[in-house]
């Protein structure tokens, strides 16, 4: 039976993608293809630990106008929420692809500006929380002191919860700083084999799972690195990849996974978002197909 999972995302986003043959400057582009999803780290995560079948709560921060067509979204998808109502409005993010080159282009809003008040409601969810593994996972928005993933780490540790985190920059290193985390995950552009390996031997994490993109991905433990090559796939969107990934690793582990068998599984969860348009995520069909494709990690020395 799988374990209870609670994701959190305090920057969440009306996901908007859609398509066109070229991207110009100073004319209409006239798009086609628009998908509309709830997004933001935690969010994509529990959208695919949900198609997984796991028990997952996804906790996000929602407000104005957008905020509640960003819980109506969340809602459409099954997914049980708990939001925490914000005063400013949810932020909208938008991915274009474009037909004649392939290339995708991402706008971000930093997003909303958020409360102290609205932020100690966000600490009283999280506390009382009651699952075995606990993903925090996307940037912070404005009116977030860079500890604040550290003060959850510390929350959910006390109730005997696992700690898995998803981040980068100051936040990251705040977390780093304070440790405790189960399972850390980060790409290339945040940390290098090296400082993963000492983040473990540190003690600040007990595994860490470093995306490569092309080039694989590294699984570091008490152990050893072990590395897994990328799935050969055709790509139709990167986005959501990592999320993914993160989700894979995490209904591995929640699902009496050995953490290496969960590193496969992230792979293969990875590798299948990039089967899926636009702001879409992995399916567990796909993720069943390319399963078999992933090799048993590597040692590498």
């Amino acid at each position: 039976m799988s374990a209870q999972v609670a994701t959190l995302t305090l920057n969440p986003s009306i996901d908007v993608s859609s398509e066109t043959d070229t991207v110009a400057p100073e004319r209409k582009v006239r798009t086609c293809c628009e998908r509309i999803d709830p997004g933001g780290g935690g969010i994509n995560v529990a959208r695919v630990l949900h198609r997984f079948g796991t028990d997952v709560e996804a906790i996000f921060l929602a407000g104005g106008a957008t905020g509640a067509a960003f819980a109506a979204l969340v809602a459409r998808t099954g997914i049980v929420a708990h939001a925490i109502p914000i005063a400013d409005d949810t932020r909208t993010s938008l991915t274009i692809h474009e037909r004649s080159t392939g290339k995708e282009y991402r706008f971000v809003p930093e997003g909303p500006t958020i409360a102290q008040d609205e932020l100690r409601a966000c600490e009283d969810s999280i506390g009382p929380s009651r699952c075995d593994y606990f993903v925090a996972s996307g940037s912070l928005p404005p009116g977030v002191p860079e500890g604040f993933y550290a003060e959850a780490c510390r929350l959910v540790r006390q109730q005997g919860t696992r700690f898995i985190l998803d981040t980068s920059g100051a936040e990251l290193r705040a977390a780093l700083e304070a440790g405790g985390i189960h399972l850390l995950k980060a790409s290339k552009e945040e940390l290098d084999r090296t400082a993963a390996e000492a983040i473990v031997r540190g003690g600040q994490a007990e595994y860490l799972a470093l995306t490569l993109g092309a080039d694989g991905a590294l699984l570091v433990t008490a152990d050893g690195a072990f590395f897994l090559p990328a799935l050969e796939t055709q790509p139709v969107s990167t986005v959501g990849a990592g999320d993914s990934f993160l989700a894979g690793m995490t209904h591995g582990l929640a699902s009496g996974c050995s953490p290496l068998d969960a590193f496969r599984v992230a792979v293969a969860c990875g590798a299948a978002a990039t089967l899926s348009e636009g702001t879409d995520l992995a399916y567990p069909e796909q993720v069943e197909r390319l399963l078999p494709q992933v090799p048993t990690p590597e040692r590498i020395t």
